[in-house]
């Protein structure tokens, strides 16, 4: 049976808007083997050459120090060992058009192809497909699945990954169709025999009396030894 392998995947960045110059400064992977986190994960920081928002200090708690002496996105312990993680995989994300333009914007800058639309799961879009009306937001989707929030004092990458691996799970179907195994029913088979009722009367030979001669003859000539002879009472 084929497995199926995606990657729960997050960025944290300087800023909102790619297109306007902000970059992506920590990365977050979490492995899934038929859904369910393998417990392989990629994190990096990275330096992102600019300074970091006000707004994202506060959110992830990331601050400019903090990246002074991490490598930059081009450098093969980040680019390198980032596609080496993910592979083939599909990557899942929430609201993953914004983690999407900013991972194909940096890996535009190194001259490395694109991931294309196909290969990403919008987490988000399930949920409003799966519960319209509703809040989508993937707080709001732990909070609804009973998903701990305990360690979250910021945002992460990495955290927010291996939430998001737990949202989707649920958003597949749950831990109890993940871990659920087919009910093996054991019938016994009890099989009654009945003598086979007696014919009230005989049925006629159907031998004719030349048949019956022939079959004495042929016994005849068997000798006394003949097993009909030997055991005829």
């Amino acid at each position: 049976m084929s497995q199926i392998r995606e990657i729960a995947f997050d960025t944290e960045t300087t800023g909102l808007n790619p297109n306007e110059g902000d970059r992506i400064i920590e990365l977050g992977a979490v492995e899934m083997i038929n859904h369910i986190p393998s417990g392989r994960t990629f994190r990096t920081l990275i330096n992102p050459g600019r300074e970091v928002s006000a707004d994202t200090v506060r959110i992830t708690g990331i601050t400019d120090d903090d990246l002074k002496d991490a490598p930059p996105f081009e450098a093969p312990e980040v680019i390198d060992a980032f596609l080496a993680f993910i592979g083939d995989a599909t990557l899942v994300a929430h609201n993953a058009g914004f983690d999407r333009s900013f991972l194909n914007m940096e890996l535009g800058r190194c001259g490395r192809d694109p991931i294309p639309d196909d290969r990403w799961v919008d987490t988000a879009a399930m949920a409003r497909r799966k519960f319209p009306g509703a809040p989508a937001s993937l707080d709001a989707l732990c909070k609804r699945f009973d998903i701990s929030l305990e360690s979250r004092t910021f945002h992460g990458a990495l955290l927010d990954s291996q939430l998001l691996a737990a949202v989707y799970l649920e958003l597949m179907g749950g831990r109890a169709r993940a871990f659920s195994f087919e009910a093996v029913v054991e019938t016994e088979i009890v099989e009654e025999f009945q003598p086979a009722r007696q014919r009230p009367k005989s049925l006629a030979s159907r031998l004719t009396e030349d048949e019956k001669a022939a079959h004495e003859a042929f016994v005849s000539d068997l000798g006394d030894e003949a097993f009909w002879k030997r055991y005829a009472s």
